[in-house]
């Protein structure tokens, strides 16, 4: 499992996590394509964002492993803003390659491209996860 070095390890300040320590022994988790509906927590928009406006300064338009990101937090954005780049693909591999739709990904999430320098990710603690 390819290990994200400099992403962040969740949203400061909260619980919603961004990347997994190690692999599942059983395999991956299966990423899924999960409804968002409106009248979501505004934590939990903001811990989308967040991790949108991680993949764009991460990754930017180009395709990318997804090694320990969380499934998890992909499946809340997996088949809109963030799509398989390769077929066929396998939701349950952690060798599987996705990529940003930058139109839909500039559509839901306007404040991680309008305003990228809300999202910095600058506090590391001392174990090398994102505080």
């Amino acid at each position: 499992m390819l290990k994200h070095r400099g992403f962040p390890g969740r949203l400061p300040g909260t619980d919603f996590q961004f990347v997994i320590r190690r692999a599942n022994k059983q395999g991956a988790t299966k990423i899924i394509k999960r409804e968002r509906f409106r009248d979501r927590a505004p934590a939990d928009k903001r811990a989308d964002a967040g991790f949108m406006a991680a993949l764009w300064a991460q990754f930017g338009e180009e395709p990318f492993e997804r090694g320990n990101l969380d499934a998890g937090r992909l499946s809340w954005l997996f088949g809109r803003e963030v799509v398989p780049a390769e077929e066929p693909f396998d939701p349950a591999s952690y060798d599987a390659l996705l990529k940003i739709d930058l139109k839909k990904a500039q559509a839901s999430f306007p404040e991680v491209f309008a305003a990228p320098e809300e999202f910095i990710w600058d506090d590391e603690d001392e174990e090398g996860d994102w505080a």
